[in-house]
């Protein structure tokens, strides 16, 4: 949580690539909340909070990066953070249940 809210101070994170820029920062979003929400999982024992947690701190995310001079936080943003946290705890659960599903 600590590195998302140091790159989200980040003024400018403008690599230079156009329009991949854009996809890969969209994409590295998803990562970064789709890993956070694996670990809350892990920390915690159970899903439910874990995701809860993330889209919290993803939402809390978009609000600080309002305040940061050449940033801003939006709805979509957040949308994009919700699709990797639902992204990884599905297919975390679906490995889970395959893995159980093997050991029977």
């Amino acid at each position: 949580m600590a590195v998302i809210f140091f790159l989200s101070a980040q003024p400018s994170l403008d690599s230079g690539l156009g329009d991949w820029d854009l996809i890969l920062r969209k994409l590295a979003h998803m990562a970064e909340f789709g890993l956070l929400a694996l670990l809350w999982w892990r920390a915690l024992g159970s899903p439910g909070p874990a995701v809860a947690l993330a889209l919290v701190y993803a939402a809390s995310d978009e609000w600080h990066q309002t305040f940061v001079t050449g940033r801003h936080g939006t709805p979509t943003d957040w949308v994009i953070d919700a699709a990797g946290v639902a992204v990884a705890i599905s297919l975390a659960a679906w490995r889970l249940r395959a893995s159980r599903a093997r050991w029977r």
